[in-house]
């Protein structure tokens, strides 16, 4: 059953449920932050449209920097500037930011520690049409991998607003992941987010699996959690926003109660959110884990829903998951 207290949308399964790409969460937090923090900044590589930087640029042009096709320099203006007291934003698509200038990103900023906030947008296969070279799959596993760096990956819309505001206030470096397609707002206003925590998003007093999802697919998880409960075959389902710091007790919590857990992500299936799961649980408690995402390959172009049906990333694949490792295949 639903977790009343997540405090989730009360059209979660409605075909009315309204649906926003997870970057306009990205415009809306930098402007809320910049209100509350004179000394928010936000930095762009020519994608000022498409990141929703401009959304900043409209409220505070002074405080808006195009740096131009220059997404090493964008980091490391941005370490410079987070030194002597500035709090920057620095937005490009996924494939160029961490993708292009990663070493910048890891020497000036995260060995550093300096508190600039790198935004990673189009990331993912629903990126769609754009194909291979923009659909980053790599970029969880990359950032998370550099000491002083939290990973969050938003479910949608409102929760990424959350999370860039709350990344604001951090002391440290933040990446924060971004898709370019709406997806269903299935949170609040009200629903409770903090770095370092999850939030359970279906509850089942004996689950046979705990499925344990970051990002938008986290709603695909809800309904496939809906579809099995039909099939008599309870879960739970645990939405992970915050892949680093990760919130290990919520986590072992889940696969002591199942015993069983499956992982779901918009990435490869090596290196990223899964992986961390299950690097923590073979020390902690050790469960059979199934980890789905993308298996060894690039993306492709295609419309979103294809593509999350073709990389088995779908309610329908989540399903087919859980009934397999519930028999032990």
């Amino acid at each position: 059953m639903l977790n009343k207290n997540a405090h989730l949308h009360d059209a979660v399964f409605s075909k009315d449920i309204a649906e926003k790409p997870t970057r306009d969460g990205f415009g809306l937090g930098t402007v809320e932050a910049g209100k509350k923090n004179p000394n928010v900044v936000v930095l762009c590589a020519d994608l000022k449209e498409s990141t929703r930087a401009e959304w900043f640029e409209n409220e505070f042009p002074d405080r808006f920097i195009e740096v131009g096709v220059a997404e090493q320099n964008m980091a490391t203006v941005a370490s410079g500037m987070a030194a002597v007291g500035k709090r920057p934003f620095i937005a490009s698509y996924a494939a160029f930011s961490p993708g292009r200038n990663y070493e910048q990103i890891r020497t000036t900023i995260a060995l550093n520690q300096q508190p600039v906030v790198v935004c990673g947008m189009h990331a993912g296969v629903s990126v769609g049409p754009d194909g291979a070279t923009h659909q980053m799959l790599e970029d969880i596993g990359m950032m998370r991998m550099l000491p002083n760096m939290n990973v969050i990956v938003p479910g949608d819309a409102e929760e990424a607003k959350k999370a860039v505001m709350a990344a604001a206030e951090c002391e440290g470096p933040s990446y924060i992941r971004f898709g370019r397609t709406a997806t269903p707002v299935f949170t609040t206003p009200d629903t409770p987010f903090a770095i370092g925590k999850a939030l359970e998003l279906w509850s089942s007093e004996k689950p046979k699996v705990a499925v344990m999802s970051t990002g938008a697919l986290s709603y695909e998880a809800l309904l496939a959690a809906r579809a099995l409960a039909t099939e008599g075959v309870e879960v739970s389902v645990l939405h992970v926003p915050s892949v680093k710091p990760l919130d290990e007790q919520a986590v072992l919590a889940a696969a002591k109660k199942a015993g069983r857990v499956i992982t779901i992500e918009e990435h490869q299936a090596a290196g990223g959110f899964g992986s961390a799961i299950a690097e923590f649980l073979s020390g902690a408690y050790p469960v059979p884990i199934t980890r789905l995402g993308v298996q060894d390959q690039f993306g492709q172009s295609g419309t979103p829903s294809e593509l999350l049906i073709h990389y088995g990333l779908s309610s329908a694949a989540i399903r087919s998951a859980v009934h397999a490792i519930v028999k032990g295949t």
